[in-house]
């Protein structure tokens, strides 16, 4: 990490000297990044340059070998996903992970962590309790299915959307928990432009209106030099550079590496 950094004080999350093996292979090699408060941030690199890798590590999905993670100032290296995710970190994931047959206000209303409904005795013992915060995630979840424009699947099964509609259906469980900072894997993946422009103006209200902070993993390039500003740069594990769309597309090492001549023709 270099020194300006490591002194950025305005960093949500940071990734401090991250390594992660798997058998003889090295997916992350003492990686070190930083997502400042506010922004939508890019995260490219070419397969295998360990961003979902990352992503995992960050959420408590895969333990690094080496390194740690601060989230809101505070070490949560090894913690498990939901107590990440209680602390105001989400994530989607590049292949979305609905509950199939539920409907789509149930994966919703699934989403709140802390119900009093998920102890039986409960029911028994405080139903006006459980009723009441029901009815409270209830007029949440049809808050935020009409902010995705999804009101009109509530009463559908998830597993009958479309791959675009289950994209926004993984931003709308994210929102159920009022998160300070999600991570995207892919968000722009097996989505037609219709959908994908809806989802990128969500994302920039939601950064904008309720200051949520975006880690934005995209081989859409198109796509993040329109949304992302920073753009982070990985290459075979590590960190490559950071810098505004128009610095990273005309760095040369990124044309070389990761955007081939996509940019450089546009350049020349």
């Amino acid at each position: 990490m270099d020194a300006d950094r490591d002194r950025d004080s305005d960093s949500l999350l940071e990734i401090q000297g991250l390594t992660k093996d798997f058998g003889g292979l090295r997916a992350i090699n003492g990686c070190s990044l930083g997502v400042r408060q506010g922004t939508i941030t890019g995260l490219i690199g070419p397969n295998g340059a360990g961003k979902t890798t990352l992503f995992n590590i960050i959420t408590g999905f895969i333990r690094p070998d080496v390194g740690r993670v601060h989230f809101r100032g505070r070490d949560i290296t090894n913690l498990p996903p939901y107590r990440i995710f209680e602390r105001g970190l989400a994530r989607t994931f590049q292949i979305p992970r609905e509950h199939q047959s539920m409907s789509v206000l149930e994966n919703l209303m699934l989403v709140p962590y802390g119900q009093s409904g998920e102890h039986i005795w409960n029911a028994w013992l405080r139903p006006g309790t459980v009723r009441d915060q029901e009815a409270r995630n209830r007029d949440k979840a049809y808050e935020v299915l009409e902010f995705c424009d999804l009101t009109h699947m509530a009463q559908e099964p998830a597993g009958r959307m479309s791959g675009g509609q289950k994209k926004l259906l993984e931003l709308a469980r994210t929102l159920m928990a009022d998160p300070a900072c999600v991570l995207l894997d892919e968000p722009a993946a097996g989505i037609n432009r219709t959908l994908m422009q809806r989802l990128t103006d969500n994302i920039e209200y939601l950064r904008r209106e309720r200051g949520i902070t975006f880690l934005v993993i995209e081989h859409d390039m198109d796509l993040v030099m329109s949304l992302c500003d920073p753009v982070i740069v990985m290459s075979e594990g590590r960190y490559l550079m950071e810098g505004a769309p128009e610095e990273v597309r005309s760095d040369q090492r990124v044309l070389e590496a990761y955007l081939g001549g996509q940019y450089a023709a546009a350049e020349g």
